[in-house]
């Protein structure tokens, strides 16, 4: 079974930052980040293949999140900038053998909480 271990999150103000991180057990996998707000559907974020190229983002963090691997090859950042209260809820981080924007990965972290405040 593989395990997906999240940390980062947390309680910032709008237009501030904050970095996630997700490491993976076993093997280097696609992964990705999702989005839950309160009420709503997991929504996705951004992903990346297991090269680490070419990822993919939402159009609407497109410019303020980046995703990126870490030199152990199994972890995976988020960093957010530029926060908007609008991206408040809880943050999944997923993983798999290729790269998608459905939430339809194998593999599904605890999820961590980011609140931005107005």
């Amino acid at each position: 079974q593989v395990r997906l271990v999240e940390s980062g999150g947390g309680l910032v103000q709008a237009g501030g930052s904050l970095r996630l991180s997700c490491t993976a057990s076993g093997r280097t996998y696609a992964m990705g980040w999702f989005h839950q707000a309160p009420g709503k559907n997991r929504e996705f974020v951004a992903a990346i293949g297991d090269s680490g190229v070419r990822p993919l983002y939402a159009d609407d963090v497109v410019g303020r999140f980046t995703i990126s691997r870490g030199n152990a090859k199994n972890t995976v950042y988020l960093q957010l900038d530029n926060l908007k209260s609008e991206d408040t809820g809880v943050y999944y981080c997923a993983a798999g053998e290729v790269v998608i924007t459905a939430p339809s990965y194998d593999y599904w972290g605890q999820g961590t909480q980011v609140t931005v405040s107005s």
